[in-house]
């Protein structure tokens, strides 16, 4: 029998001077102070809104925060959650499977416990100090960096769906090379889009200004693993398998919101109009996640937002993107499982129901650098490794990552060229510089 290889270590703040110590000593500190004067700047509305009993919720919420931040600056032993919201048990089991991973060494702690793990655990005890205080448990202290990188991105926006709907128009006599081009065009500005990523930027703006069209041909070399044409091949093979009894389904796991969620419905409403697909099936977050990660109530106010913008382009997708929700050949869905700590080689044993759903897909596209992080199981890999063996048996179906690098993992590289970019751009798996269409056909 061959020997299994032992996985290598997790990153983590532990290790000093890595890109996970930086983000648990600043840019973690800075999300919560950013959540805490957030919820101080909306107090007159909370008040307006609920009276006194909106005014107790928020300061109480704010203490709650304040404490967690204190928590994380003096390392602090990670403690279970007290809540009593549906995934507060599978926390405090992955809690205690951490806790057993250190053999009576200590309690899992901010800085010495993988950086996937404690980073998630923040969002979710985000998440705690509101649910637990209402009348304000809706609110979500993200939602104005979203719309505002929404609104930044206005020209970029415009730029894109005046392109798409222009294409529209001739798509049915576009030939299979040039429908191959466009493809590989919005799959770029879709990759491209995941530039704007305000936990990244711990909240600071982060919008898309230019056209995204116009550079695309200068950014093709800093995308350092590419299959697209692996992604063609497999789209265009199922479209000549396809007789009408089937359905080929796309999965889109979704990361921001703003200006990479209108790259990725532009991307998707391709593939139904060129018949590269038939339906495809969103999955968002079900709580506010990552600061700009998309929940339901993003979707949908981004595809409002479109439909009455004052554009006649814009104003057509918003309408279309509805249309396409109403007929159900857009479905979005979430599932409890995608804000878990959990990475997505225990999807099957944790939420079997959600991989069984995955397996019905014919394509799966993971947008982002958490999805990444959550696909290799957010590791010191050898740049060399393949992503077949990162995957760590995850092949619920074909899958696709599109991810621009911001953290320090990253397999699947030819023999000496992580070192050769590494001599020249030391940042250059954190900078956002770098992208990846990485993909694995073996379900």
């Amino acid at each position: 029998m061959a020997a299994v290889t032992a996985l290598p270590v997790s990153l983590s703040a532990r290790f000093k001077g890595s890109f996970a110590y930086f983000t648990v000593k600043d840019r973690l500190p800075q999300i919560l102070t950013k959540a805490i004067d957030t919820l101080h700047r909306h107090k007159n509305e909370f008040f307006e809104e609920h009276g006194e009993k909106g005014v107790e919720a928020e300061k109480r919420a704010i203490s709650f925060l304040s404490k967690l931040r204190n928590e994380l600056q003096t390392d602090k032993p990670v403690t279970p959650l007290e809540d009593e919201l549906p995934d507060a048990a599978l926390w405090n089991q992955y809690l205690d499977y951490q806790r057993n991973l250190l053999n009576g060494n200590g309690e899992p702690s901010w800085f010495q416990s993988p950086w996937l793990f404690v980073e998630c655990y923040m969002y979710r005890r985000i998440h705690a100090a509101l649910a637990q205080n209402p009348p304000i448990g809706s609110f979500d202290v993200f939602k104005e960096g979203k719309a505002q990188n929404f609104f930044e991105s206005q020209e970029a926006i415009i730029a894109l769906c005046t392109y798409f709907q222009e294409l529209l128009k001739n798509i049915k006599d576009l030939d299979e090379k040039q429908l191959q081009g466009e493809l590989f065009k919005l799959l770029q500005v879709s990759l491209w889009g995941n530039k704007c990523d305000l936990s990244f930027s711990a909240g600071e703006k982060s919008s898309q200004k230019s056209s995204p069209l116009q550079c695309l041909e200068d950014m093709v070399p800093y995308i350092i693993v590419n299959d697209m044409e692996k992604l063609w091949s497999l789209l265009i093979n199922a479209k000549k398998r396809n007789t009408d009894k089937c359905t080929v389904r796309v999965d889109v796991i979704l990361d921001n919101a703003g200006f990479e969620l209108v790259s990725d419905l532009v991307l998707t409403d391709f593939l139904l109009s060129s018949k590269l697909a038939d339906e495809v099936h969103f999955h968002g977050k079900s709580i506010p996640w990552y600061v700009s990660d998309t929940t339901k109530n993003d979707f949908n106010w981004t595809i409002k937002q479109l439909q009455s913008a004052n554009h006649m382009w814009m104003s057509r997708c918003g309408i279309n993107w509805e249309g396409n929700l109403k007929k159900g050949v857009w479905v979005y869905q979430d599932h409890m499982f995608w804000t878990l700590p959990h990475i997505y080689s225990s999807m099957a044993e944790v939420a079997p129901d959600l991989y069984a759903d995955l397996q019905k897909s014919n394509l799966l596209l993971f947008k982002g650098d958490l999805n990444y992080r959550k696909l290799t199981g957010d590791r010191k890999w050898e740049y060399t490794v393949p992503f077949h063996q990162a995957l760590n048996k995850f092949h619920p179906a074909p899958l696709c990552s599109l991810r621009t690098l911001k953290s320090d993992t990253q397999v699947g590289l030819k023999p000496g060229q992580g070192e050769q970019i590494q001599a020249s751009e030391p940042e250059w798996m954190i900078s956002g510089k770098y992208g990846i269409v990485q993909f694995d056909a073996t379900p």
